[in-house]
């Protein structure tokens, strides 16, 4: 009785400071590689609790190796957008000016039984109410609702992303790669120099630049 006590202690205290390595996220905040090594670390942590047989250090340093993987893809996801991108996906538009955009459903396979019940767990029960929704990459749903603030067609994009142009978001917010030029010719800055930059249809232009950039 006394090993199972003490294995199950050095299991809870390995479990617990390797879900504080991964970051601070609930269950249905997860990306799909975080979700997948959440589900392996619960797997390996309970092997040597039910089989006393089971050496204890074979199941840590497999828990270690699953940490080591999903620091190494979190660094490489935050420094390479195209590697995020295949890891992660992308957020979709499935909703814009309270009409579905058919296309984008079948993209990500969503039905519409799913939207109408995702947008009542938003207490929306009225589709022209909407006037953007995106399914994000953890598979919530956003949605910005008509108002007399919020005019249809004003939803800020995000158009330049940590260096990199994003210019899937160029048809929604209507912009083009002259006007983009353009603004970043009127600041003197070059996409590498912004870490966000957002833009709507009111031509109304966010920029939030890198540390140490000079605007």
């Amino acid at each position: 009785m006394l090993p199972i006590l003490i294995r199950g202690i050095i299991i809870y205290i390995i479990v617990i400071a390797s879900v504080r390595l991964m970051g601070k996220r609930q269950i249905g905040e997860l990306q799909p590689a975080e979700l997948v090594i959440t589900i392996l670390l619960s797997d390996i942590a309970s092997m040597p609790l039910q089989n006393s047989n089971t050496p204890l250090l074979q199941s840590v340093c497999a828990i270690f190796l699953l940490i080591a993987l999903e620091i190494i893809t979190s660094c490489l996801s935050l420094r390479f957008r195209p590697f995020r991108t295949l890891l992660q996906g992308h957020s979709v538009m499935i909703i814009k000016e309270g009409h579905l955009i058919q296309e984008n459903l079948k993209e990500i396979r969503y039905s519409v039984d799913d939207v109408v019940e995702a947008l009542r767990l938003k207490d929306v029960f009225d589709i022209e109410s909407v006037n953007f929704a995106y399914v994000e990459t953890n598979g919530s749903l956003s949605v910005l609702l008509k108002d007399e603030e919020n005019e249809p067609g004003e939803l800020p994009c995000l158009v330049i992303s940590d260096g990199e142009i994003i210019e899937r978001e160029f048809d929604v917010c209507g912009l083009s790669a002259e006007k983009l030029l353009k603004i970043l010719n009127e600041n003197r800055l070059s996409p590498s120099d912004i870490l966000l930059m957002t833009y709507s249809k009111a031509q109304k232009a966010n920029i939030v630049l890198k540390k140490g950039a000079n605007k």
